[in-house]
C-alpha cells in the first residue's frame, strides 16, 4: 500500500510540476485566458487596434497576440499554465511591459483589469488618436495605404482604389504610374503573377475592393529587391489573415456601372493554418465613344486626313480565388503554400465609320461604315511554396521560394466594312498567349549584433512565352456578302521568346549613434534574352541579347526625434523591355496606325537620388519629399510616316535620356475630433534629349511638368454614421512627340455601421455631375499631327455592404512569411502576351 501511494504521489507531483513550468510549450492539458482592457491615462478613452504581444518570461520571440477592439478590450486565449511578459504598443505611445503575469491550473484564466497606458511627453501630447488605424502610413522604407479603411473604395475594384493612393496615378486604360513613370511593378501579396504579366490593367479591374487590405508604395527599392521597374513597386495585399479558431468576412456591392462580391475564410487550429479568399466582379455593359483624326503635312499645308469615328459597348467580368495553407512544425521550421487563380474577360461590340480625305487629289477621297466584335479572356494560377528555418538567435533566419505562374491570354475579333478596300479589307483573328514563369529565391537574415545586420540571398526567374496570332482577310474585295476569308501572312504568326535572369545581393543595415541608420547594398543581375520566329526571313531572324547590371543602393536615416525623422536614398533601376516592345512582327490590321516591335532595344536605366522628411504636428501627419531621377536608354513609342503618307508605324526605341525634377507632400490633419482631411500631390519635370536619328522627331522640347493630386474629407457622425467626400486629378503626362490624357474623378459616399462594428451598408456615387469623362491625346512629328478623343461613362450610384462573423484572434502579428517577390519587365501598355494583332473593340473601358 505504501508503494501504491508513493507511485500516486510521484505521479500527481510530475503532473503538477509538468502544468507549473509548461509555459504555452503544450505539455498541460489546462489551457485558459489572460484579458484586460487599455485605456489612455490622459483621456481615459480606451485604446483600440492597440498591439497585445504575449512573450515567455524570458523569452525574445512573441508566441501569440492580439489586436484591442474598439473598447480597448482584448483576450488571449489558449494559454497554458505559467509565467508570461506582456507587451502593448500603440502608434505614439511608448511600449507598456507587465512581468510576471502568471496562471495556474487551479487559476487558469488572468484578468488585467484596466491597464493605463501613458502617452509619450513629447509626441503623444501632440498627436490625435482617432481610434482606427491610419489611412496612410509612413515606414521606414515604404508608404502604406489602408484601403480597408476607406469606405467610397467598396463597391469598385483596385483600379478605383489605386487612384487614390500616394504618389500612384492610373490612367483610362488602366495603365498604373509611380510619379509619373509607368515602368512600374505591381505585386499581389508580394509576389508576382502570370495573369498580370499578360494583361495588369484587366486583372486590376478584376479585383474587387473590398478584397484588398492594403497596399504598399517602395519608391527607393533596396538591392535585396530586384532590379526591374525604374519607378518602383506597388504591392497589393489582401485580406488573408493568420488566425486563430474560424472567422470570415463577406462583403459586396451592386450599382449603375459594376458589381461584386468577395468573401474570406480564415481557420487555425494548433499549429495549422488555412485561409480561403474568393471574389468576383461584373460591370453592366458601358458605351464608350471614340473619334480619330490624322493629318499629313508637307510644310504647313495638309495633304491628306485620315479619320475613324466609332462607339463601343464593352461588358467586363472577373473572377479570383487564393488558397493559403500554413504548417509551423516548431518555432523554428514552417511551410507554407499558396494557390491564386483568376480568371476574366471582357466582350466588345462596336461601330465605326472611317473617312480619308485626299487634298491633292479629291478623286481618292473616301468613306466607309465598319463594324467590330471582340472577344478577350484571359486567366491561369500562381502557386508557390516557401520554407522558412528561424534559428535561436532572434532575428536570424532562412528561407526557401518557389513559385510556378501561368497564365493564358486570348482574343478573338472579327472586323467587317460596308466598301473594302486594301487599305480597309474584312479581318478576323485568333489570337492566343502563353506564359510560364518559374523562379527560385534564397534570403539569409543575420543580425551580427545590436549595430549590425545583413541579408544576402540569390534568385533565378525563368520565363517562357508562346504568342500565336492567325489573322484573316477577305479573299476579294467589294462583293456584297465577302465571307471567304484566306489567312493573312502579314499579320499571322508564332513568336516564341525566352528570358533568364539571375541575381545575386547582399545589404547590410547599421545602427549607428544619435539615432542615424544607415543601410546600403549591392546587387548584380544577368539577363539573357532570345526570340525565336516561326517562319524564318530577312525581315524576321531570331534574336539574342545579354547584359549585367551592377545594382547598388544607398539610404541613411535620421530620427530627429520620437517624431519627426529625415531620410536621404540612393538607387538605381533597370527597366527590361517585355514581349510588347520586342516582338518584331508588324501589326498591320489598320494600315492608317500599324505597329512594330523592336528586336535591338536596350534596358532602361535610371538613378534616383531623394531626400524625405515626416513629421507630426499636433493633429496632423506629414511627408514631404524632392527627388532627381537621370534616366538614360529612355524607352518610347515612336511614330513615323509609312505609305507615302498614308498611314503611320509606331515602334519603340532607346530615343535618349530624361532629366527629372520632383516633390511629393501627403498629409492628414483632424481640425476638429469628427473631421480628417487628407491629402497628396506629386509634381515632376519631363525634360527629355531625343539621341541620334530620334532628335529629327522630337516635337515637344524644354521642360514640361506634370503632377497628380488627391484630396478627401471624412466625418463620424453619430449612430455609426461615417461620410466621405474624395477627388482625384491626374494631369497629362508627356513624351517627345505629344502627351496622354489627363484624368480627374470626384466620389463620395455613406455608410452605416451595425452590431458593434461587425456589419455595414453604405451607398457610393462617383462622377454624379457629368456622365462622360473625356480623355484627349496629341501627337506630332515633323510631318503629320494626331488627335484622338475617347469618352467613357464614369457616373455611377452603388450600394455596398459587408458583414464579418466568427472570432478573430491573430496568432502572431508580427509574423511575416517570405515569399517571391519578382519585380520586373517594363509594361508599357501592361499587356500583350498574346494580343500581338486587331482587335475590334478595344479595352478602353474600366
Amino acid at each position: 500500500m505504501k508503494r501504491i501511494i508513493l507511485l500516486i504521489t510521484i505521479i500527481l507531483s510530475v503532473t503538477i510540476a509538468r502544468a507549473q513550468f509548461g509555459v504555452g510549450g503544450g505539455s498541460s492539458l489546462i489551457i485558459g485566458r489572460i484579458s484586460g482592457t487599455v485605456i489612455d491615462s490622459v483621456t481615459n478613452k480606451p485604446l483600440d487596434y492597440g498591439t497585445v504581444s504575449l512573450f515567455r518570461s524570458t523569452g525574445k520571440s512573441p508566441i501569440t497576440g492580439v489586436l484591442t477592439d474598439d473598447k480597448g478590450s482584448f483576450k488571449l486565449d489558449n494559454i497554458h499554465p505559467g509565467i508570461y511578459r506582456i507587451e502593448i504598443t500603440f502608434i505614439g505611445y511608448p511600449t507598456k511591459i507587465i512581468n510576471k503575469v502568471e496562471t495556474t491550473p487551479s487559476k487558469p484564466d488572468k484578468n488585467l483589469g484596466t491597464v493605463v497606458v501613458s502617452p509619450s511627453s513629447k509626441s503623444l501630447k501632440e498627436v490625435t488618436i482617432t481610434g482606427t488605424a491610419p489611412l496612410i502610413e509612413n515606414r521606414i522604407d515604404k508608404i502604406v495605404y489602408n484601403a480597408e479603411k476607406d469606405l467610397t473604395a467598396a463597391g469598385g475594384n483596385a483600379t478605383d482604389v489605386l487612384q487614390k493612393v500616394p504618389l500612384v496615378a492610373v490612367d483610362i486604360n488602366g495603365n498604373v504610374s509611380l510619379r509619373g513613370d509607368g515602368n512600374v511593378r505591381v505585386l499581389i501579396n508580394g509576389k508576382p503573377s502570370g495573369a498580370t504579366s499578360a494583361s495588369l490593367s484587366d486583372v486590376l479591374k478584376t479585383i474587387p475592393a473590398d478584397q484588398i487590405k492594403s497596399i504598399e508604395v517602395i519608391t527607393s527599392p533596396s538591392a535585396k529587391y530586384d532590379a526591374e521597374g525604374t519607378a518602383g513597386i506597388i504591392n497589393i495585399i489582401t485580406k488573408q489573415k493568420n488566425m486563430s479558431g474560424f472567422s470570415g468576412s463577406v462583403s459586396g456591392g451592386i450599382g449603375t456601372r459594376q458589381n461584386n462580391g468577395n468573401i474570406n475564410l480564415n481557420y487555425s487550429k494548433n499549429r495549422f493554418s488555412l485561409a480561403v479568399n474568393a471574389g468576383g466582379n461584373l460591370t453592366w455593359p458601358q458605351v464608350s465613344n471614340s473619334t480619330f483624326t490624322q493629318t499629313f503635312l508637307n510644310g504647313n499645308t495638309p495633304t491628306l486626313t485620315n479619320s475613324r469615328v466609332g462607339s463601343t459597348k464593352i461588358k467586363r467580368h472577373g473572377a479570383i480565388g487564393s488558397i493559403t495553407a500554413n504548417y509551423d512544425f516548431n518555432s523554428f521550421n514552417s511551410l507554407t503554400s499558396t494557390v491564386r487563380l483568376n480568371q476574366g474577360g471582357f466582350n466588345s461590340t462596336g461601330g465605326v465609320v472611317v473617312g480619308s480625305t485626299d487634298f491633292l487629289t479629291p478623286a481618292n477621297s473616301r468613306m466607309t461604315t465598319g463594324s467590330s466584335v471582340s472577344h478577350n479572356t484571359f486567366g491561369g494560377f500562381d502557386w508557390s511554396l516557401d520554407y522558412t528555418h528561424k534559428f535561436k538567435k532572434e532575428g536570424h533566419e532562412l528561407s526557401f521560394s518557389s513559385q510556378w505562374s501561368h497564365s493564358v491570354i486570348t482574343t478573338d475579333f472579327m472586323n467587317t466594312y460596308a466598301q473594302q478596300s486594301a487599305l480597309n479589307p474584312n479581318q478576323r483573328g485568333d489570337n492566343n498567349g502563353t506564359n510560364n514563369e518559374y523562379t527560385l529565391q534564397a534570403d539569409y537574415i543575420l543580425p551580427i549584433n545590436k549595430i549590425f545586420k545583413l541579408e544576402a540571398g540569390g534568385k533565378g526567374i525563368f520565363r517562357n512565352i508562346s504568342s500565336n496570332a492567325d489573322v484573316f482577310k477577305t479573299a476579294t474585295f467589294g462583293a456584297a456578302d465577302s465571307t471567304s476569308f484566306i489567312l493573312d501572312p502579314t499579320n499571322s504568326y508564332l513568336y516564341k521568346y525566352n528570358q533568364y535572369v539571375t541575381a545575386g545581393y547582399a545589404v547590410m543595415t547599421i545602427t549607428l549613434p544619435k539615432k542615424y541608420t544607415l543601410l546600403a547594398g549591392v546587387r548584380d543581375e544577368n539577363t539573357r534574352i532570345n526570340g525565336e520566329p516561326s517562319v524564318v526571313t530577312t525581315n524576321f531572324a531570331p534574336f539574342s541579347n545579354s547584359y549585367n547590371t551592377f545594382v547598388p543602393s544607398f539610404t541613411v536615416q535620421k530620427a530627429l526625434s520620437t517624431t519627426k525623422t529625415v531620410k536621404l536614398t540612393y538607387s538605381k533601376r533597370i527597366t527590361r523591355p517585355s514581349l510588347t516592345f520586342l516582338n518584331p512582327f508588324l501589326n498591320a490590321s489598320n494600315p492608317n496606325s500599324e505597329s512594330q516591335g523592336n528586336p535591338k532595344l536596350s534596358p532602361e536605366v535610371s538613378q534616383t537620388v531623394e531626400l524625405n522628411y515626416n513629421t507630426f504636428i499636433k493633429s496632423s501627419v506629414i511627408n514631404f519629399s524632392v527627388y532627381y531621377k537621370h534616366t538614360g536608354g529612355l524607352i518610347e513609342s515612336i511614330a513615323l510616316p509609312i505609305n507615302n503618307n498614308q498611314g503611320t508605324l509606331t515602334t519603340y526605341a532607346n530615343v535618349g535620356v530624361n532629366n527629372s525634377f520632383g516633390s511629393s507632400f501627403f498629409g492628414s490633419i483632424n481640425p476638429i475630433s469628427i473631421l480628417t482631411i487628407r491629402g497628396s500631390i506629386n509634381g515632376y519635370t519631363y525634360n527629355p534629349t531625343a539621341e541620334g536619328g530620334y532628335a529629327t522627331q522630337q516635337t515637344r522640347t524644354g521642360a514640361t511638368f506634370a503632377y497628380n493630386a488627391f484630396l478627401s474629407g471624412s466625418v463620424n457622425l453619430p449612430s455609426g454614421f461615417i461620410a466621405e467626400v474624395f477627388a482625384v486629378e491626374n494631369s497629362k503626362r508627356y513624351t517627345i512627340q505629344g502627351s496622354n490624357p489627363s484624368f480627374s474623378i470626384f466620389g463620395a459616399g455613406v455608410r452605416k455601421q451595425f452590431m458593434q462594428k461587425k456589419m455595414s451598408v453604405g451607398i457610393n456615387t462617383l462622377e454624379p455631375f457629368s456622365k462622360y469623362k473625356y480623355f484627349n491625346s496629341d501627337l506630332k512629328s515633323p510631318t503629320f499631327v494626331q488627335n484622338s478623343t475617347f469618352a467613357f461613362p464614369f457616373r455611377s450610384v452603388g450600394l455596398t455592404f459587408s458583414y464579418n462573423f466568427g472570432k478573430i484572434t491573430f496568432s502572431n502579428p508580427m509574423e511575416k512569411k517570405k515569399g517571391i517577390n519578382n519585380d520586373d519587365l517594363k509594361q508599357g501598355d501592361q499587356g500583350g502576351v498574346g494580343g500581338g494583332s486587331g482587335g475590334g473593340g478595344g479595352s478602353g473601358g474600366r
